[in-house]
């Protein structure tokens, strides 16, 4: 008996094919495998001079800290819509991007806020029909009604939480708008009112969405993304992201970061505990694969007076929200839509919550 054995490949050869092995675990693992036109294109449209700008009119005295209800949260949605409208955004509140939400302040007496939704409308027959969401809330705790003795500013501006996080998902916003031919699936763009109430705009979306949520395969909401000087140390080029183990969001941010040089890390403390603290929650427990991105959960001036626009570093907020951009992108062109971690235990009531969803 003779055997043949073919001759050893070529060392370009077989670094192609280890490329395209790992190509294929990429794809399998929801992570994106590499820059493409469009995502460079999302990334060359968020810039740090607009972030600012959007951050310094949105936690500027003005509006003062923005409460629910409050004439400057008023204002604030009025600029929000006014940036979808400039960005051709379809409207998808029940009063044009202004969605009524109803909630009971301390006095029992039932108040309306409003949360701001717009729509990017997806390029493709099919999957235009399915929706990604990226959130955050845009409202703050307002004006301090008992001052400490000899304060002389008594406006919590909350530039960091979360006039970032709003200002990030306009821009990002901007960015998709802008691609020719549009994103495979649909984007919902939607800032939330009420989360300092506790998450009362969040919940009621869940009760009332603009999207069918049986439609709408992921969800990221931002959090405090402008401040680097956390309370455990400096972060740069790093973003955190709730429920880490919850679902394969992680795999698409993790890659996304990869792609543009951001580290997306595993908080051991916070991961978990804050899954269910911040607007995501609401959506998870409906079974999206939902999760919140922030740089850091604790930074001097949280909830203060101090937390003002000049202390944000804007350059390190547009890297992160090029990773979390070029992230959205990846969620709304990839055919298979995120999933839920069945091997994770603490996840197993959104996984119970997806089925159901799923099977309904």
């Amino acid at each position: 008996m003779t055997c043949c054995l073919w001759p050893a490949l070529p060392a370009f050869a077989q670094r192609s094919q280890a490329a395209k092995r790992a190509t294929k675990a990429r794809a399998v693992s929801g992570e994106p495998a590499a820059l493409t036109p469009a995502m460079r294109i999302v990334m060359g449209h968020i810039k740090a001079d607009a972030l600012r700008g959007h951050v310094s009119f949105l936690a500027s005295d003005l509006l003062e800290g923005r409460d629910t209800p409050s004439r400057g949260l008023d204002i604030a949605g009025e600029y929000i819509a006014s940036q979808f409208r400039r960005y051709g955004l379809e409207p998808a509140g029940d009063q044009e991007y202004f969605q009524g939400v109803m909630f009971g302040p301390e006095d029992g007496n039932p108040a309306k806020s409003r949360n701001v939704i717009g729509i990017l409308r997806g390029s493709d027959p099919t999957l235009k029909d399915q929706y990604v969401m990226l959130s955050s809330h845009y409202d703050h705790v307002g004006v301090v009604k008992e001052p400490k003795e000899g304060a002389t500013d008594i406006i919590f501006n909350g530039a960091n939480d979360d006039a970032s996080g709003t200002a990030s998902v306009l821009e990002i916003a901007y960015a998709l708008s802008s691609l020719h031919p549009r994103p495979r699936r649909s984007e919902i763009f939607i800032l939330f009112c009420c989360e300092e109430k506790g998450l009362v705009g969040s919940r009621w979306y869940a009760e009332h969405p603009a999207a069918p949520i049986v439609k709408t395969v992921a969800h990221l909401n931002l959090e405090q993304l402008g401040r680097t000087d956390a309370t455990e140390g400096v972060k740069l080029a790093t973003l955190n992201l709730t429920g880490f183990d919850f679902s394969s969001v992680t795999q698409a941010l993790a890659g996304a970061g990869k792609l543009t040089e951001v580290k997306v890390l595993k908080d051991e403390k916070g991961s978990d505990a804050y899954f269910n603290r911040s607007d995501n929650g609401p959506l998870a427990r409906l079974g999206i694969p939902a999760h919140t991105a922030s740089v850091a959960y604790g930074f001097p001036d949280y909830h203060e007076a101090g937390d003002e626009w000049q202390k944000l570093d804007y350059e390190n907020m547009a890297k992160v929200d090029h990773a979390l951009g070029v992230a959205i992108l990846h969620l709304a062109n990839t055919a298979a839509p995120p999933k839920w971690n069945e091997a994770y235990a603490p996840a197993a009531q959104y996984v119970e919550a997806y089925k159901k969803l799923h099977a309904e």
